[in-house]
């Protein structure tokens, strides 16, 4: 999880390759196709938006914010295999905001 509550201290866009390894992430184990767009999807919510997120928020505020998912709970997504909940987006997204800072984005 992530330890900061604010993003705000965010750097900078992370490269298109920063992106597409953590789209493909974790590399030892087996990804679906809906691992693979949730991170693809993640990976370009916008800096401003990124910078307002705060992991103390409860779920409610999250889809609030995020304002992609459906009225029955899962998130709007392209192409998927499965339902992403609330915990599963929260999950992957402070996976992103540290690695990114892992690399200094």
């Amino acid at each position: 999880m992530c330890a900061a509550t604010n993003h705000s201290e965010l750097m900078s866009d992370p490269s298109d390759e920063a992106k597409r390894v953590f789209e493909n992430l974790p590399e030892d184990i087996s990804s679906d196709e809906t691992d693979i767009g949730l991170r693809a999807h993640i990976t370009r919510i916008p800096e401003a938006m990124l910078a307002e997120y705060d992991s103390s928020w409860n779920d409610e505020q999250v889809v609030e914010w995020e304002g992609n998912f459906k009225d029955d709970g899962g998130l709007m997504l392209v192409c998927c295999e499965r339902e992403v909940e609330v915990a599963e987006f929260r999950q992957v997204l402070e996976e992103w905001l540290d690695h990114r800072k892992s690399i200094g984005s």
